[in-house]
């Protein structure tokens, strides 16, 4: 079928136009170059045969939510938003590449750019559920590129609110990024369905391809449905991609949405991992306070503070202030006192006064003293609390295997998770996995012995290990 033409660009007034970017269903990008400030900018335009009262009304959707959530570093800049004198309203976005949309197709993309990527993106859907909101197209071609290489999400078009997605409704999709659920019409979106589609991303950067795409076969529309519906992907195919990212996006692509990660945070702390495995520095998460709007600078440069102990009183507060002030005129006296004073070792009036130089060398070693003191009370207490925390993290037991065909999935009781723990998980192949499911499967060959130890990471810390649970695969 042949690609219709883009639309006649409109005259955007403090905007001079340059030349055509690109062309999609509703609308038309548009590279102009706005006068003041004098800078290079994106402009989206909706289509005139396409606008109508419901078009409106989601083009100004989009443009709130872009405006609500493009202060996070990862979604892409929407500086004006307006309609042009010929009626068709239009978006004026940050200049970003498509670049990664055609590469990940042309060559390998190297792993530790990927993670690093799926970490960033992933922040950035975390912050848009966070504020209620589902993009619902999570796809590589809308993953643009900075200037400065910094990816960044983009179009928010059939984005949706938490609420609203609880209705069926006809949306746009991307078939081969959507969960099932969303294929078969159980759903208009969720998260779990955008943890699937986020899956499918970091897959299809890898592997240059959607996770059921076959090379040499059949891949209409028909077949891709089909094979999402069974939730088989093909094996990348990298001998540089490691088993335990395998194993991360096979279960975020799982059927069931309940044995998926239950957010895109978990997601990307499951990405963090695998870094860590790789031995590349992790990736920051990117998510925003939930009381970022209502924080003062007073109250954000506090909690960049080092909290000291109770009681302590803080550098800043009138108390502090008014000690310092004391502490101040008190000086002058001590210094004319010292001044008017006789010589070293002479009573002065039946009072001995201590020359100032040892009275100073005096002080400086009690100080040293006091320090030692402090830090070695603080080492005390530091191993007293790092003792009752270990003791506090439960612990695994009475883990179960059950065989399926060349698989083992291994099994086990909640011991009692709090919010942020995870399962790491180490297999006797030297894998480890970072999880909060309290299932993980192991693939092994006949007469394999295939091993699992599980321990619980809270804040970093490890409790103890569990007893190891072994399973011998049939022949």
């Amino acid at each position: 079928m042949a690609r219709r033409l883009p639309s006649q660009p409109p005259a955007l007034p403090g905007f001079s136009y340059v030349h055509v970017l690109g062309s999609g269903g509703f609308a038309d990008v548009f590279l102009y170059e706005q006068n003041m400030p004098r800078r290079q900018v994106a402009v989206k335009v909706m289509l005139s045969e396409v606008v109508n009262d419901q078009v409106r009304q989601m083009f100004q959707a989009e443009a709130n939510l872009m405006a609500q959530l493009s202060a996070h570093p990862s979604i892409l800049t929407v500086y004006q938003a307006s309609v042009s004198s010929d009626g068709r309203p239009y978006l004026v976005m940050e200049l970003c590449s498509s670049s990664l949309s055609a590469r990940y197709r042309a060559e390998p993309v190297p792993v530790p750019e990927v993670l690093r990527i799926a970490v960033k993106i992933g922040s950035a859907i975390e912050t848009a559920h966070r504020a209620g909101v589902l993009h619902r197209d999570i796809k590589p071609s809308n993953i643009l590129m900075t200037a400065y290489g910094h990816p960044v999400l983009s179009d928010f078009g059939i984005a949706s609110t938490l609420a609203e997605s609880t209705t069926q409704e006809a949306v746009g999709m991307s078939i081969p990024w959507s969960a099932p659920e969303v294929l078969m019409d159980e759903t208009a979106g969720s998260i779990t369905s955008e943890v699937w589609a986020l899956a499918a991303t970091v897959y299809s950067l890898l592997a240059g391809r959607s996770p059921f795409e076959v090379p040499g076969d059949a891949n209409s529309s028909a077949d891709l449905i089909s094979r999402i519906n069974r939730a088989k992907p093909q094996p990348i195919g990298r001998p540089d991609v490691p088993r335990s990212l395998e194993h991360v996006l096979a279960r975020a692509m799982s059927r069931k949405p309940s044995d998926r990660p239950a957010s895109a945070l978990e997601l990307v702390r499951e990405l963090q991992a695998v870094e860590s495995e790789l031995g590349i520095p992790q990736t920051a998460v990117e998510v925003a306070m939930d009381d970022w709007a209502l924080a003062t600078v007073a109250d954000l440069e506090a909690r960049t503070r080092i909290r000291g102990a109770a009681g302590a009183t803080p550098s800043g507060s009138t108390k502090s202030r008014r000690r310092r002030r004391s502490s101040a005129n008190a000086e002058p006296q001590l210094a004319g006192a010292v001044a008017n004073d006789t010589p070293s070792g002479r009573r002065n009036g039946g009072t001995r006064v201590a020359p100032a130089g040892k009275g100073i060398q005096l002080l400086g070693w009690i100080l040293i003293a006091c320090t030692v003191l402090v830090i070695a009370l603080g080492a005390t207490a530091t191993l007293i609390l790092l003792q009752q925390n270990s003791s506090d993290i439960p612990v695994v037991s009475d883990i179960t295997a059950e065989e399926s065909g060349s698989s083992v999935e291994f099994s086990w009781e909640d011991p009692g998770l709090e919010d942020g723990d995870t399962y790491q998980i180490l297999t006797s192949k030297g894998d480890t996995s970072v999880q909060v499911q309290p299932r993980f499967t192991l693939d092994g060959t006949g007469g394999d012995r295939v091993c699992v130890t599980v321990q619980v990471n809270r804040d970093g810390q490890l409790g103890d290990a569990s007893g190891q649970k072994c399973m011998d695969v049939a022949g």
